[in-house]
């Protein structure tokens, strides 16, 4: 009997202290967005957005009839943009937009000049030492295009020949490790972008142009003879593409997983996929007829931003 009074005497204490323990938890706002995120909270206090996008990356990131950035990592960005104004509740948030290249877009993410990259940009465990990916949007491989008329039917056909890359791309060391595999002796030329190498390409001042499948699809699908040119047999390994943003961002990379994983469940990530690779996209109403690939679907269903 003693210790069924001392613990009833005890109640009064435990209730009180348990209701102002609901009582904290029922006043605690959740944790903000931006409480783990130095990109959050540079984009709330300025009320801007910057993002880094490319100028002849079909149909990931170029520039449109109105010399306007659009393709498909805009509109998975733009996506990303309406969550950040839900988030900080900032419906008026300013969107900037910054041209990146293959050089210099990782030190424009890194110094804060560009918030995200909606480029096509590969996610590789280089890269990752310097700045964080989103999950996987998009798989490639490498590939060599050349000019149907110039008789090469295989890498081998090019041996001792001029090729080109773009500086800053994963081609380049692709085709320096294809080179001294197949013992070729290239001359590998650097262009300073996607659009001057495939310059370089039609010229003929480069036998063949080493990129990513599809951006090579998407600049012979713009091209004005699209059938001049021819892609090699050969391929290369996987490339994962993702968004890139700052290193060490936990809460902004938990921002764009969510609102990317969220698309690719819903199914809405698959008919903005369809919009650029399926059907004819600006300037010219191209089509890229790239479907999806069974790569790219498994990362889908279970999305990730991990690299072979």
């Amino acid at each position: 009997m003693k210790k069924l009074v001392q613990v009833l005497g005890l109640l009064p204490g435990l209730l009180v202290s348990g209701l102002l323990v609901s009582g904290l938890l029922a006043v605690s706002p959740s944790p903000s967005a931006a409480a783990d995120s130095p990109t959050l909270d540079k984009i709330k206090s300025s009320g801007a957005i910057t993002i880094g996008y490319r100028e002849a990356s079909i149909p990931f990131s170029y520039l449109g009839p109105d010399q306007k950035p659009i393709g498909f990592s805009l509109d998975l960005c733009a996506a990303i943009v309406d969550r950040i104004k839900e988030e900080l509740k900032l419906p008026n948030l300013k969107v900037n937009y910054t041209p990146v290249n293959s050089s210099n877009r990782i030190p424009l993410i890194q110094s804060g000049t560009v918030d995200i990259e909606c480029g096509g940009t590969a996610n590789d465990k280089k890269r990752q030492e310097q700045v964080s990916f989103s999950v996987a949007t998009f798989v490639s491989q490498p590939r060599w295009l050349v000019k149907a008329a110039s008789g090469v039917k295989a890498a081998g056909d090019l041996k001792g020949k001029t090729i080109v890359v773009t500086q800053g791309s994963n081609a380049v060391g692709f085709a320096q490790s294809v080179n001294a595999k197949e013992q070729l002796g290239l001359n590998i030329v650097q262009a300073k972008d996607h659009a001057e190498s495939f310059l370089m390409l039609n010229t003929g001042r480069a036998a063949a142009f080493m990129e990513d499948d599809i951006l090579l699809a998407g600049l012979k699908a713009a091209a004005p003879n699209p059938d001049a040119l021819l892609f090699l047999p050969e391929g290369y390994a996987k490339i994962y593409y993702g968004l890139m943003f700052a290193k060490g961002d936990a809460g902004f990379k938990r921002l764009v997983d969510d609102v990317l994983s969220k698309q690719m469940a819903s199914g809405q990530f698959d008919k903005t996929y369809a919009k650029w690779f399926t059907k004819p996209i600006p300037p010219k109403g191209e089509n890229l007829a790239f479907p999806l690939t069974d790569e790219l679907m498994a990362r889908i269903a279970h999305p990730s931003d991990a690299v072979d």
